[in-house]
């Protein structure tokens, strides 16, 4: 097949959705298949380079300004009034058999799927992010975005929708009613091995940690992962575990954490990275005691699938049956606390750290869960399987 791979977000630039799509674009590629991918701009790369079977297209793009509506992301948008031709001349050109897109309100999506509703061709859509927010004022926001932009543009070619957990499912079927031509369960994939192996020396040496048991928080700092159930429940770390560290890896793009941190004198025993080469994660994974990030209920996504593969105790506030026909069971493979406890999530992490035999148990279940169902040669088997049908239908 040719295969489209389109995505704003693509290595360099650093993410869940930007990791996934390269993996799935080379693998696609692998597998035989001609592919282009489709991306916007980045500094630190080509506009365009072939590797093997697969091209790399990088459109001119803006930087949308760091705002707190786009909590401070690094998000190009490459919307000119160039970009329905050049999409056109691309997409002639290479003549998709089908289209792959990850992200629903990019500009890029939008182009491509017009160009697929007028050349009837199928497209399979990735929703990585849900526009929603904690905050009453942004999520009336994204809701009107949703439905006065992004559905109507959606309805125009009606994608079929990959669905990632059963909350992106409840939100796909609530937000875009009208415009899903179908849905296809296929969970988020990670690479076991790439995770595995690190040096926690590096990490260690270069954060001054020393022995310090290190509570590691993976991936961006934003509204609907704010880490400030992590800060809440660190007074109740740090009086039963005084050495404690809790190392917040990624982005800060919404600091309100390090502000509560500073009003309750805990700022001492947090360490802030910013974002980190992709190479680096494994050193991080290796140093920690344990993991955790997913404490408002929004899902469980790559950085906890990568922690879990690392053999990484994770603690979470997430559903049992997050993942369709997979069971996250506490204390059997995962570590699951209520959402808005901090007397209990701290429990739960002193009882990790104090207790590294039996953590070591459950990670070890949590890493046979994540190379069964969540590896990435399963998921791309899956993606593929998906595109050929859709293929074959047309």
């Amino acid at each position: 097949m040719r295969i489209a791979v389109v995505n704003n977000f693509y290595p360099p630039r650093v993410g869940g959705s930007a990791h996934l799509s390269e993996s799935l674009a080379k693998g696609y590629a692998a597998a035989g298949n001609e592919v282009l991918v489709v991306t916007a701009a980045h500094p630190d790369a080509p506009a365009d380079e072939v590797v093997g079977r697969m091209r790399v297209v990088r459109l001119p793009a803006v930087r949308l300004p760091r705002t707190r509506l786009a909590v401070n992301f690094d998000v190009a948008f490459s919307l000119r009034p160039s970009l329905p031709r050049r999409i056109r001349e691309l997409l002639d050109e290479f003549r998709p058999d089908v289209i792959h897109q990850h992200g629903q309100f990019f500009d890029l999506t939008w182009a491509t799927g017009l160009w697929a509703h007028r050349n009837g061709v199928p497209v399979l859509l990735s929703v990585h992010t849900r526009l929603e927010s904690p905050r009453r004022l942004y999520q009336w926001v994204f809701r009107a975005l949703d439905a006065a932009v992004v559905a109507p543009i959606l309805r125009r070619y009606r994608p079929r929708f990959v669905v990632m957990d059963v909350q992106m499912g409840d939100y796909i079927g609530r937000r875009y009613r009208g415009a899903i031509a179908g849905t296809v369960a296929i969970p988020v994939g990670v690479d076991p091995d790439w995770v595995r192996g690190g040096d926690p020396r590096i990490v260690r040496e270069r954060h001054g940690l020393g022995d310090a048991p290190v509570i590691l928080s993976a991936g961006h700092v934003i509204p609907l992962r704010d880490r400030l159930g992590l800060v809440e429940a660190l007074p109740g770390v740090l009086a039963r575990v005084p050495d404690a560290k809790l190392v917040v890896v990624g982005g800060v793009y919404f600091d309100a954490f390090l502000q509560r941190a500073a009003q309750l004198g805990v700022e001492g025993a947090i360490v802030t990275t910013g974002a980190v080469p992709k190479r680096d994660i494994p050193h991080y994974l290796a140093a920690a005691s344990v993991e955790c990030h997913e404490l408002q209920g929004f899902g469980f996504g790559t950085a906890s699938l990568e922690s879990m593969a690392a053999e990484v105790p994770v603690v979470a506030v997430v559903r049992e049956d997050n993942f369709p026909g997979v069971r996250l069971v506490d204390r059997e493979n995962v570590h699951l606390v209520p959402q808005d406890e901090p007397d209990t999530l701290a429990d739960r992490l002193v009882e990790i750290v104090n207790d590294p035999a039996g953590s070591r148990e459950i990670a070890r279940a949590g890493a046979e869960l994540v190379d069964k169902h969540f590896a990435l040669e399963t998921v791309l088997t899956q993606h593929l399987d998906t595109l050929t049908t859709m293929y074959a239908r047309y």
